[in-house]
């Protein structure tokens, strides 16, 4: 269990403390995990640069070099990492981390495929996924190139696939090549059928699970959230299969604004469901 507290607003937003929040509702112990302790991934300059459009890009360059540098540590010594962030701007450090030749699980409300000029609010975990597709604005990472093959990408659980953010609808700076299934698609018995499709096949693969995929009704403490969501139901069927299936790298689980939870008990929902999923 690694804890990246980023938070790509420089704010100072609850994400920042989600970790420390999962581990006081009792998550080490309920999966029985190593303690793999707290990575570097503060971002506290909520300054947009002018060239890349990313707020506190110098410092999620170097938050993306920790967490690189730590999955590759847990990963040559046969560990099974559960990233605990901090939103979604964690997702190209760890990949960048990765071995190649992954697919990825991509469980978000959001497309996540904002470029640093059209993104309404300059934060990376706008645009994670059109980075890590090589998509995104240049000069985030260290290196180029896409870090994971956009047809090995499935989006899971998005809504809002026309939000028009002013310069142009984010659907369709989609690659075409990567995979999507909105969240009407995925209820109920659904969820269990496309986990289980998904879930054939021998290659490694990374599961990121932003929790403001499930509905507000269900999770309301998240910073972005969007209705017509999954259930807890429809995230264990989902990514069941996928867990059982000895393809797994590692999870990682973004978006949790401890903030908006002050007496614990959604903490305390998203680790019984973490440990039900993951604990065997």
């Amino acid at each position: 269990m690694l804890d990246a507290p980023l938070d790509s607003s420089g704010r100072g937003r609850g994400e920042r403390r989600a970790p420390a929040a999962l581990r006081a509702a009792g998550l080490p112990g309920r999966l029985g995990a190593a303690d793999a302790g707290t990575v570097d991934a503060l971002v506290t300059d909520p300054a947009r640069d002018p060239e890349t459009g990313v707020i506190g890009v110098e410092q999620v360059r170097r938050a993306s070099r920790a967490i690189a540098a730590r999955m590759t540590e847990l990963l040559d010594t046969g560990r099974r990492p559960l990233v605990l962030g901090g939103d979604c701007a964690i997702l190209p450090g760890i990949l960048q981390g990765l071995p190649s030749g992954f697919d990825l699980w991509f469980l978000d409300a959001h497309l996540d495929f904002e470029d640093g000029r059209a993104s309404p609010t300059g934060e990376a975990a706008d645009m994670d996924l059109s980075i890590v597709t090589d998509h995104g604005p240049a000069g985030v990472l260290d290196r180029e190139g896409p870090l994971v093959d956009p047809d090995q990408v499935h989006v899971l659980g998005h809504r809002a696939a026309d939000r028009d953010t002013g310069g142009g609808l984010e659907v369709l700076r989609v690659d075409p090549a990567v995979h999507r299934v909105p969240a009407d698609r995925l209820r109920g018995p659904d969820a269990a059928a496309m986990g289980r499709a998904l879930a054939v096949g021998t290659t490694p693969t990374w599961l990121h699970l932003d929790l403001d995929v499930l509905d507000p009704v269900v999770l309301p403490a998240v910073s972005y959230p969007e209705p017509g969501g999954l259930d807890w139901a429809d995230v264990t069927a989902l990514a069941g299969p996928l867990v059982r299936s000895g393809r797994l790298l590692g999870v990682s689980v973004t978006d949790f604004n401890a903030d908006e939870d002050p007496d614990g008990r959604h903490a305390e929902r998203i680790v019984e469901v973490l440990a039900e999923l993951l604990a065997d």
